[in-house]
């Protein structure tokens, strides 16, 4: 019998979660397919991806056109909600539907607890490989790892479904010292 992964496999999705974009992208990947049934390809999705403070782009997901945002670094974030609350107060539909947040620029690869101080070249250095780990990666959607693949099988059910949903997904709730 194969002995039990020592620590898991991993997909090139969940690399490039240290980048600025990476979450967003590798969401996009999963979803993408969810939706529309095939794989995103190229799975590369240029739009969330470089060093801008905000970036914008637009998906189709099972024929939803869904407008997507990746902010890093702090400072960037307050255009994003003042964007938000001028749609929200002109009656609109908020510009965006989902958006990734980093606090770091360039994302967790140039954050706080990195052992040396970070600068574009290095941050730059670091994009390149984790992108370069995706690229290689057998296995580059987080749908397509066989221990997730499993874990639905044989737990979870379907994506999306009862179980992984009321397993996996949270909601926001209004905690009175917040308000």
């Amino acid at each position: 019998e194969k002995a039990d992964s020592l620590i898991g496999a991993y997909t090139g999705a969940g690399t490039i979660f240290g980048v600025t974009g990476g979450v967003m992208e590798a969401a996009v990947r999963t979803a993408y397919f969810v939706t529309n049934k095939k794989e995103l390809g190229p799975v590369e999705f240029e739009p969330v991806r470089g060093m801008e403070g905000v970036k914008s782009a637009e998906v189709d997901l099972g024929g939803t056109k869904v407008r997507i945002a990746v902010v890093h670094q702090i400072k960037n974030v307050d255009a994003v909600v003042e964007q938000i609350r001028a749609d929200l107060a002109a009656g609109k539909e908020p510009t965006w539907h989902f958006i990734e947040v980093m606090a770091c620029r360039g994302g967790c690869i140039g954050g706080g607890g990195q052992p040396y101080g970070v600068t574009d070249e290095v941050r730059a250095a670091r994009t390149k490989a984790l992108y370069t780990d995706d690229e290689k990666c057998e296995f580059r959607q987080s749908h397509n790892n066989p221990e997730i693949a499993a874990i639905y099988k044989d737990f979870l059910g379907e994506p999306l479904g009862h179980k992984s949903h009321e397993l996996l997904h949270t909601s926001y709730v209004e905690l009175e010292q917040y308000k």
